[in-house]
């Protein structure tokens, strides 16, 4: 069961949150603010695993509240606003919910937020068939064996899939690496992540994948040659 609390300064808002988690079997709304630095305390002495929460409120908006919890607690961003979005993805959030929020879109977020809190309870990621990635506002299930290759652009990533539209995030080859199995990826290059099983052949420090040629960097050539066994 996910714990949550939610905060508003708006009582209406509230309690639209607490009827539609009193419609879900795995969220658990254990109480609702409408002060941030009240809620603020509470989180102080309970472990809360997800916080809906308003933006623009009076006392503190919903930004920076965001900021002082600790990063391993979910969020859902509830809002009228729509210019706060790009704030929000840039804190991790789960997701952004326009008001008024339909029950529907409102389920859809806290699956989200579910996919989400069980695969942060399991201990061993490798284990994983899939990973999650923040992108277009949002929290975005991609499967291993999915991935065609991935290609790095300063702060940002490219992740070419089958049959799926390129999804781009913003982060780093290196926090790409720490998500990816070790034993079926490999960075050949500062801008290139491929997965193992989809090479063709190795000539020349180029790999031949089905979609295209990526070169190995000279950085990368002593790991490779030593995890790459044809």
């Amino acid at each position: 069961m996910i714990k949550a609390i939610a905060i508003d300064d708006e009582p209406l808002a509230l309690k639209l949150i607490s009827t539609y988690c009193g419609k879900s079997d795995f969220i658990h709304l254990e109480k609702t603010f409408t002060r941030p630095t009240e809620a603020l305390q509470y989180l102080r002495d309970r472990k809360i695993d997800l916080v809906f929460v308003d933006i623009q409120m009076p006392a503190m908006t919903g930004i920076n509240l965001v900021k002082a919890l600790p990063k391993q607690i979910m969020v859902i961003f509830t809002t009228a606003f729509t210019n706060y979005a790009i704030e929000s993805y840039e804190l991790n959030a789960v997701d952004y919910l326009l008001k008024p929020i339909s029950f529907s879109r409102f389920e859809k977020a806290v699956l989200k937020a579910k996919e989400f809190y069980q695969y942060m309870l399991k201990s061993n990621h490798a284990e994983d068939n899939y990973i999650f990635i923040r992108a277009d506002y949002s929290l975005i299930k991609i499967y291993l064996t999915d991935i065609l290759y991935i290609e790095g652009l300063a702060d940002y990533i490219k992740i070419f899939i089958t049959n799926r539209k390129t999804i781009v995030a913003r982060m780093t080859m290196k926090d790409m690496c720490e998500k990816l199995p070790e034993k079926g990826f490999k960075r050949v290059h500062r801008s290139f992540i491929i997965p193992l099983h989809r090479i063709l052949s190795v000539r020349n420090n180029t790999v031949y994948l089905p979609e295209r040629e990526v070169p190995i960097g000279k950085t990368y050539t002593e790991d490779f040659n030593l995890h790459y066994k044809p």
